[in-house]
């Protein structure tokens, strides 16, 4: 078991106010507001990012071992997560607010007691083992085990230096109080238990030419469309709900119109993958049955991101909230633009006006095209991230060294380098195409709408 960093430190003593001087003359106005006093206790920043790494593993291990988990349920998850990361942190951080007043629904989360002394580590950890247990409360006994555990581990590792075993009480309940908050105001959204009920029967499909049809398996079509009614969720930042919706290009099969190239630029490019352009459209894929989706590889690009930069805890759980809040306002509105226009996917205007043979390097989700969620969600992440680390921040993206090669494809799935965090984004866009899922007109617009996504994010009033 490591020790967290610099627990020796376990209480810096005193509470920290603004003085401010006395004026000759009464004055009915001041000209300042004092600072509010805060909880005694070591700073957030005190702590190295481990344990919040820890938890974002966690989470990530229990998205890909849920059955029947989808990225948009998934997206949800992590926006409550990284949330809550910074929630039961942020009193412990000198120069940052909490976002309660800022986002959509909430008007309170517990505070803590001013006169009190907290270990912020141990609300943390609280917090994210409540919420990670009943967000996917449908998990497995043994994932709940794998949850239980960790939090006791982490409960050790920072509980058992402490000689104030009120302390060690007081900040687990915090973290629980806090968490429990989160998890009641998260059943308002429209998402909540989303899981039980992600093909809706009573969903009509649009027929108007260019519709979307549904995927086919053989050759049986398989009449779903994944929460289509997603779109209409509650975001986090206000301003993402009233967002003015992308338009596809207008429907034609005339050769010469804009429509037809699009989709005829995507057939002509997966004849003529490379091997390279194969293996980036692998590495994106983020096949829901088998890994921690697509929303699961950004919150692990925050991770990446993290232990990259050395950034502390109070960089990481702010990093782990604005990615997370990012991805799930991402899939809100690209799923609203998404059973807006039902825009059909390539394979179905490719078989009927190019190729009635063709089928997609990569296999094609249950839900139409337009806009890409991959793009949509990578440009957020990706605008979020820069923000906090800058515009030539470097990373290699690990995420999915381990899986095994992919006989069929002929791809192994490799570490991929980029020099800054907007490459990721293009790239993770790209793939789509490269898979010969989406046109460019759906990537760029995605690309488009995730800039403005996740510039909501990072124009909250984080600092004080």
């Amino acid at each position: 078991m490591w020790k967290p960093a610099c627990l020796w430190l376990w209480l810096l003593g005193g509470v920290w106010l603004m003085q401010g001087c006395s004026s000759p003359e009464p004055d009915p106005e001041p000209d300042f507001v004092p600072e509010p006093t805060y909880p005694k206790g070591v700073r957030t920043n005190t702590y190295d990012a481990r344990l919040a790494v820890h938890w974002a593993n966690m989470a990530l291990r229990i998205t890909a071992g849920t059955p029947g988990n989808s990225p948009t349920y998934a997206s949800r998850e992590f926006g409550y997560l990284g949330l809550a990361m910074y929630e039961t942190t942020v009193y412990g951080i000198a120069d940052r607010q909490s976002l309660v007043g800022q986002l959509k629904g909430i008007k309170a989360f517990p505070t803590p007691k001013t006169d009190s002394v907290y270990n912020w580590p141990l609300a943390l950890n609280a917090a994210q083992a409540f919420l990670l247990k009943n967000l996917y409360e449908h998990t497995s006994a043994f994932n709940k085990t794998s949850i239980d555990s960790l939090d006791m581990a982490m409960r050790t590792a920072f509980g058992d230096t402490l000689k104030d075993k009120a302390v060690v009480a007081r900040s687990i309940a915090f973290g629980q109080a806090v968490g429990a908050a989160i998890y009641e105001w998260s059943k308002t959204d429209g998402g909540h238990q989303g899981y039980k009920n992600p093909f809706p029967e009573n969903y009509v499909l649009s027929t108007t030419p260019g519709s979307w049809s549904p995927p086919f398996d053989g050759q049986v079509a398989i009449r779903r469309a994944l929460h289509p009614y997603w779109g209409r969720n509650r975001t986090f930042v206000p301003a993402n709900s009233s967002l003015e919706m992308p338009k596809p290009a207008p429907y034609s099969t005339d050769p010469n119109s804009a429509y037809y190239k699009l989709y005829k630029a995507v057939y002509d490019k997966n004849l003529r993958l490379t091997q390279t352009e194969k293996e980036i459209a692998m590495w994106w894929g983020d096949d829901p049955s088998q890994t921690f989706t697509p929303p699961g590889h950004s919150y692990n690009l925050a991770t990446i991101t993290v232990k990259t930069a050395g950034a502390n805890l109070a960089k990481a759980v702010e990093t782990y909230a604005r990615v997370g809040m990012a991805v799930a306002d991402a899939f809100i509105n690209c799923w609203k633009c998404k059973y807006t226009y039902h825009n059909e996917r390539p394979s179905s205007f490719i078989r009927a006006n190019v190729d009635r043979t063709w089928s997609p390097f990569w296999p094609e989700p249950p839900f139409p095209a337009f806009s890409s969620g991959h793009a949509t969600q990578a440009s957020a992440t990706a605008t979020v991230l820069t923000d906090l680390y800058g515009e030539n921040f470097g990373l290699v993206d690990n995420s999915h060294v381990s899986r095994p090669k992919d006989f069929g494809r002929n791809v192994e799935y490799k570490a991929r380098t980029f020099a800054s965090l907007w490459a990721t984004a293009e790239e993770c866009a790209h793939s789509r195409f490269l898979g010969g899922i989406h046109t460019q007109q759906d990537n760029d617009t995605g690309l488009k709408e995730g800039k403005v996504i996740g510039g909501n994010i990072n124009a909250l009033q984080w600092k004080k």
